[in-house]
């Protein structure tokens, strides 16, 4: 029997749905759950909705069977490689201060060239283009970025501006090399996941 969900509850689930992988301390930030105690509680009353798996230190939660079907979620998560990778991209999304228009995994076309990009959203209204650098080589990292050089042309004509890629990288020495690797691009910015938790 599904339980009378609260309107924090049903918020947590949809947010859950657009995220897929969210970690205790992000749900807490986003919600203002106050003491981790407090986060435990409003979690495990979800429980019938949520699946959880650790990732190093942390718990991270995702939607169940029963949590897909309430919120009307086809998609199925997996644990898997993916999960980090995924919660470094969402931290960046509360960093910023959760926009409102931000989309996932999102393919911009430019005429006959594409690129996909972890995030994209705005602020100021300008665009901006997320990179998570997790799992990748730097190498995989390098080709990314010669495609958005060889793109900039185009990101002018489409948007009057090249949007500000973002990088978000997991220890300082990927941060530099990332900054050498961009050095042509006209506006980039790289985090640390430290940096910005």
């Amino acid at each position: 029997m599904k339980k009378n969900l609260s309107p924090r509850d049903e918020e947590i689930l949809l947010l859950l749905k657009k995220f897929d992988f969210l970690t205790r301390d992000q749900l807490n930030k986003r919600f203002n759950l106050g003491k981790v105690r407090n986060t435990n509680r409003v979690l495990f009353n979800l429980s019938d909705y949520l699946m959880t798996v650790k990732e190093g230190h942390q718990t991270v939660y995702y939607l169940s069977k029963i949590g897909r079907e309430y919120v009307g979620c086809d998609k199925i998560r997996k644990k898997g490689n993916h999960v980090q990778h995924t919660i470094m991209r969402n931290q960046l999304w509360l960093y910023y201060g959760y926009p409102r228009d931000w989309q996932n995994e999102m393919k911009v076309i430019l005429e006959n060239k594409y690129i996909i990009v972890d995030a994209m959203f705005t602020r100021n209204n300008f665009h901006h283009f997320l990179e998570v650098d997790n799992l990748q080589t730097m190498k995989e990292n390098r080709e990314k970025i010669k495609r958005y050089i060889q793109m900039i042309h185009k990101f002018r004509l489409q948007f009057g501006y090249f949007p500000t890629i973002v990088w978000l990288t997991t220890s300082e020495v990927r941060r530099k090399q990332l900054l050498e690797a961009c050095k042509d691009l006209p506006s980039v910015k790289v985090y640390t996941l430290n940096e910005i938790k």
